[in-house]
């Protein structure tokens, strides 16, 4: 069962902030690299457009209160197939998210201390968030709230510390920065650096997907709490980067620029501490993605695109074997990739942006074909244009930056929609499974059928064969010798057995009751009694051969006595078998 403890607005808003959040620790780098001086003002766009989102994913998750984000919005307004497609950029968003923040929280630690090589500090990573995620999202709340606390603290500090910088020795850097010639004019810098930053919405749609996990009324604050984080942070991180680092050397510290401009604001300790906030929130973003996942695949599963078996969940309410599934996709693609995670940047860059793009195509959609769903709040027309538009622009944007991005996305995409379309289709294409066998086999049934007739025929036509047994006074006991003989030695289904008698003699009485135990004791056998006047010899077995059409060695009899009056040999092949 669900765990009946809600989430409240700090953790809810801790779990998918820790993700949004630390984008400030590499998109002020990325915006400032293409933007120049006029990063800061590409970052403030990036809110403004974030700005609209938030009024799309309330409409759309306040009219459908349900795990899946763009999935579930989609699924409510089209087909289960383009739902899928939303789920798969979502789940690939998600499992680039891991891979790539629990590395480059590992690389911040491996710069402080060499302990394990990276690789395996990722997996140790994911393992642990793992088994986190698997404790039930309270303790996950509760460590995601104490990272997303001491990150805010971080920033707030490091702001704190780079004003008093700037204010002992002034704006010079600045200035001269402001100097600097505008590679391609403001505008192509804008839209460069506009893309770019895009990235440090990511995470935004996070809270859509565990929504029935929070409590009434926190899903629109966790948005507006997100909002308010990336419209104060990531402008003001690039600002004051402009304003103490020369942009020469953005591109040189790109990797930990923050940690840098901690050192340049205050010293070491400062840019340390950077660095253990960047490992810490870059964990967060980890944990973000389990949780985001869990109530991913759970919708889906329930909507029977996955397999049962994943409802499965433990004591504490987790739906562990999500879980456990999603740990081993994300260690198989570090495995994969060898911990170069370049190529994941550009599946992590675009399906994120496609996401986006789906949400509001889904909101669109409910306005058309759900006019009458109640909702507590609703998006203008407008403000969904200019928010998809920009999105739109954002993926044009970075495909001219990172050509092979598209590639590398589609390597990643067009295997994952095909595991998702085959399970979503999977009695169709199990029927035409079947259909092929049949048609494949049904020359070979046939084969086998024939074949089955003809042998079953000759089977019968063996068991036809009649044979019979000259007796005169055997008592039952030679008698099942006989049986025995025949069972384990003849094909037959019908045997005679024959009491030849000179005229004036009789049949033992008890002769006729012993061949009836005999019959019900061998029923795989057809017993007949019969009874002839005459003499035993040559003559006789010869008439009964050809009136029976039975072979004479088809015809037996016990070891006759001294008195006999024929030899063996003359009795035409007559065999003994007592």
């Amino acid at each position: 069962m669900k765990p009946q403890t809600k989430l409240d607005e700090l953790s809810a808003t801790a779990i998918c902030g820790n993700d949004i959040s630390s984008s400030c620790l590499y998109v002020s780098a990325l915006a400032i690299i293409y933007a120049q001086q006029y990063a800061w003002l590409a970052l403030l766009i990036v809110a403004g457009v974030l700005f609209l989102f938030r009024k799309i994913y309330g409409e759309v998750v306040g009219a459908l209160p349900l795990n899946g984000g763009a999935y579930n919005a989609l699924l409510n307004t089209t087909s289960k197939t383009t739902a899928s497609l939303a789920a798969t950029l979502t789940l690939l968003s998600y499992m680039a998210t891991a891979v790539i923040s629990a590395s480059e929280a590992m690389h911040y630690v491996h710069s402080i201390w060499h302990l394990l090589p990276v690789v395996v500090a990722t997996m140790i990573l994911l393992a642990i968030f793992m088994g986190l995620s698997i404790m039930g999202i309270g303790e996950s709340s509760k460590v995601a709230t104490g990272i997303f606390i001491f990150h805010l603290f971080s920033l707030v500090l490091l702001s704190l510390f780079c004003g008093i910088f700037l204010v002992r020795h002034g704006f010079g850097t600045l200035m001269a920065n402001y100097q600097l010639p505008v590679k391609g004019g403001i505008q192509e810098a804008l839209f460069f650096g506009f893309a770019a930053a895009m990235l440090g919405i990511s995470g935004f749609e996070s809270s859509a997907n565990f929504v029935e996990e929070q409590a009434e009324g926190v899903f629109p604050k966790t948005l507006r709490n997100m909002w308010i984080v990336v419209s104060i942070f990531n402008p003001l991180m690039a600002f004051l980067a402009l304003s103490i680092i020369p942009v020469s050397a953005v591109a040189d510290n790109q990797e930990a620029l923050l940690a840098f401009l901690g050192n340049q604001a205050s010293g070491s300790w400062l840019g340390t501490l950077i660095s253990v906030d960047a490992a810490l929130v870059l964990s967060g973003a980890v944990l973000t993605a389990y949780v985001g996942v869990s109530g991913l695949l759970e919708r889906m599963t329930l909507d029977r695109i996955l397999p049962n078996f994943l409802l499965e969940r433990n004591r504490r309410g987790a739906p562990y074997r999500i879980v456990i599934m999603f740990f081993l996709l994300c260690v198989s693609i570090l495995l994969i990739t060898r911990g170069e995670l370049a190529a994941l940047a550009g599946v992590y860059t675009i399906s994120f942006l496609l996401v986006m793009v789906l949400f509001g195509l889904g909101n669109v959609l409910l306005k058309l074909k759900r006019k009458r769903l109640p909702r507590p709040e609703r998006a203008s027309p407008l403000a969904i244009f200019l928010a998809v538009g920009a999105v739109i622009v954002a993926i044009i944007g970075n495909a001219i930056l990172n050509p092979p991005y598209l590639g590398v996305f589609l390597e990643y995409f067009i295997p994952a929609f095909l595991l998702v379309a085959i399970m979503l289709n999977r009695t169709r294409l199990l029927r035409l499974l079947l259909e092929l066998i049949k048609y494949l086999f049904k020359p070979v049934q046939r084969l086998v059928d024939s074949s089955n007739q003809r042998i079953l025929r000759v089977i019968d036509e063996i068991n036809a064969q009649e044979f019979v047994f000259f007796t005169i006074h055997d008592d039952v006991a030679v008698l099942n010798q006989v049986m025995l003989y025949i069972t384990r030695n003849e094909h037959t289904r019908k045997l005679k057995i024959v009491s030849v008698m000179e005229k004036g003699e009789s049949t033992p009485k008890r002769l006729q009751s012993d061949i009836e135990v005999l019959d019900r004791e061998y029923p795989e056998i057809d017993i007949e009694f019969i009874e002839i006047e005459g003499t035993f010899g040559p003559k006789l077995i010869r008439e009964l051969s050809k009136k029976w059409n039975i072979p004479i060695n088809f015809m037996f009899i016990g070891s006759p006595g001294d008195d006999f009056p024929y030899r063996i040999h003359e009795l035409g092949g007559v065999r003994l078998i007592i």
